[in-house]
């Protein structure tokens, strides 16, 4: 869910007000946002920030009709952003994946990925959003071990159950397609590659899982911050400078 997409809440006003402030704490210098399409990460004016995306903006449009009458960021980059193979080693400051990382199929190969172009003592940060708020309401959080053998077998023995698990838990309860016709469109979902939330959590449950990815990867990382924040929360990660990722 964007900000965007929200409409107008009593509580939209604090949920914005976080994000400067969280922003304004952690982000400065240049740096990149991976898939901000309508709605940009609020950053104070001493940072200069390029958006990255997968497509360019009229292919976004066509990915993404809901979208269709909201203006988007103009895409200075297209590349993938798990892995950004176009981004050089630690040339960014920092680097803002708002609701992404759920929608990653190897979230721990993303995390290296963004940490990689990251200057020593650069920051990455990360909104999220809660699995209790939204759309995933009825799943289980997304286990350690089902991440790491995403990234470690690779990602493509879960994929058909994710699909199936999305459509089961998310679009049906939803109303989007019925129970009849669950298999057909999650078939579908999986043929066109649709960037479903392959993983969730909560706040609490992600954070426990960093700290244990950036000590059994050893990740040049250090978690400086996390919080709620209405449907979401925000995560920021240091790179640090005494580690060096291998």
């Amino acid at each position: 869910m964007t900000i965007g997409q929200l409409g107008w809440h009593p509580r939209l006003w604090r949920y914005a007000r976080i994000r400067r402030r969280v922003a304004a704490k952690f982000i400065a210098g240049e740096g990149l946002e991976i898939g901000a399409l309508d709605s940009p990460f609020p950053v104070p004016s001493r940072a200069k920030v390029q958006y990255l995306d997968h497509l360019d903006v009229d292919q976004l449009r066509a990915e993404y009709p809901d979208l269709s009458s909201r203006p988007l960021v103009h895409v200075d980059v297209v590349d993938d952003g798990e892995t950004l193979a176009g981004v050089g080693d630690e040339s960014q400051d920092f680097v803002i994946a708002s609701h992404f990382l759920e929608h990653c199929e190897d979230p721990i190969g993303a995390l290296k990925a963004h940490l990689r172009v990251l200057r020593p003592d650069g920051t990455l940060l990360l909104a999220l959003p809660d699995r209790r708020q939204g759309v995933d309401r009825h799943r289980e959080p997304t286990t350690l071990e089902h991440i790491v053998s995403d990234h470690e077998q690779g990602p493509s023995a879960s994929r058909h159950e994710h699909y199936r698990e999305w459509v089961r838990l998310v679009d049906v309860p939803l109303g989007t397609v019925g129970a009849d016709a669950a298999d057909a469109h999650a078939a579908w979902l999986e043929e066109r590659n649709y960037k479903i939330h392959y993983h969730c959590w909560t706040r609490n449950e992600f954070g426990d899982q960093l700290e244990r990815i950036i000590e059994m990867y050893r990740l040049p990382a250090v978690l400086r911050f996390h919080r709620d924040n209405y449907h979401e929360y925000l995560v920021a990660v240091k790179r640090n400078p005494r580690v060096s990722q291998g």
